[in-house]
């Protein structure tokens, strides 16, 4: 039995190739599909070994009796192809054919493909009968064809959505360790003195982003403490990120257990990282809180700074991904994020997420 979600489109087609010429015993069959434009986007050949098709300089260009289906949506028989002004175009070592079948694949008013048959193996030429099964076999080949294509764009938008889970993990994850442990290096080299617990230091956190880099790669991420509380959480995020000493920062949050799982837990320490990164990077700020609370079921993180401030609107249309990640990341784990900032006032990322939708 055929795995049905693992074949390509070429496969499918190939497949139903086959079918078509082993159904009306012809000697030679091909599948065509049209690219909308005039020329052919898949044509798969049946009856013909990989050595002789390899010796035809090029796969048809959707001209001659293969145009004339594409442009006619009508069937085709012909006793002696040959002497049918629209037979042309054959290139060099291109087997002799005779007799000739051409059906389009038609639903409603779409071309899904044509169907290409030529001499019968027992020399007859093709009839009513061999067009009729042809016919009837076009309709499932329409199907197919359109399960095969949906079931590509479903790979296609599934690969789309793993880049930017990927992307999205790795900016607000591993990009912004990294970025952490440069400012460290670049601090350490501002002082005039480096100690070499400075430098294992730097060493521990960069081999930190390398198991983060690994967890990744694996499609894994790092699994949360049994014991972990709402305080430690937020602690380690700051203690990753290398904070300049200029900069106080400050937690608030409760010592009790967090409710989340691995995946939740981890998403708000990525989102609390990208947020803290933004202000130490842009904001100008001298002193940062972090402030947890669970209340109502809702489980509430506030970052706030008393920097330049900026305006949300325009940050978010900008180039940068960071609040777009956030707010991004939030709505995939139903949470809700609320930016409250003005030029000169500082700013507050509010994150909110329903605990019974996270525990």
């Amino acid at each position: 039995m055929y795995a049905a979600e693992a074949e390509t489109v070429g496969e499918v087609l190939q497949r139903i190739a086959d079918i078509s010429r082993e159904t009306v015993g012809a000697r030679y069959a091909a599948l065509g599909v049209p690219d909308g434009s005039g020329n052919l986007e898949f044509f798969e050949i049946s009856g013909m070994t990989p050595d002789d098709a390899s010796c035809i300089p090029h796969p048809p260009l959707g001209r001659g009796l293969i145009g004339a289906i594409m442009t006619e949506r009508e069937p085709i028989r012909l006793e002696n192809l040959q002497q049918d002004p629209r037979s042309v175009g054959f290139p060099p070592n291109h087997p002799h054919m005779t007799h000739f079948l051409g059906v389009p694949i038609v639903v409603g008013q779409q071309l899904f493909g044509m169907f290409y048959l030529t001499d019968r193996i027992d020399g007859q030429p093709f009839d009513e009968v061999d067009q009729w099964l042809i016919e009837v076999t076009a309709g499932y080949a329409a199907l197919a064809i359109a399960g095969a294509r949906l079931r590509q764009q479903q790979r296609q938008l599934a690969l789309l959505k793993e880049r930017q889970r990927i992307s999205m993990d790795l900016h607000d994850g591993v990009i912004q360790s990294i970025y952490a442990i440069g400012m460290y290096l670049d601090m350490i080299r501002s002082s005039g003195t480096i100690q070499s617990s400075d430098l294992d230091s730097a060493i521990n956190h960069l081999n930190e982003v390398i198991e983060d880099i690994r967890g990744y790669i694996m499609n894994l991420s790092r699994r949360a403490s049994a014991d972990q509380t709402i305080e430690r959480c937020l602690t380690s995020v700051v203690e990753r990120l290398h904070i300049p000493s200029d900069i106080q920062v400050t937690v608030n949050a409760p010592a009790s257990p967090m409710p989340f799982n691995d995946t939740l837990q981890e998403a708000i320490c990525q989102m609390a990282q990208e947020a803290l990164s933004n202000i130490i990077r842009h904001a100008d700020a001298r002193s940062i809180q972090l402030t947890a609370q669970i209340a109502n079921h809702t489980f509430m993180l506030s970052i706030h700074d008393d920097g330049r401030g900026f305006d949300p609107a325009s940050a978010e249309q900008g180039k940068g991904l960071g609040l777009r990640n956030i707010r991004q990341r939030a709505a995939l784990h139903k949470g809700e994020l609320t930016i409250t900032s003005a030029p000169g006032q500082g700013s507050t990322v509010m994150l909110r997420f329903p605990v019974t939708s996270i525990m």
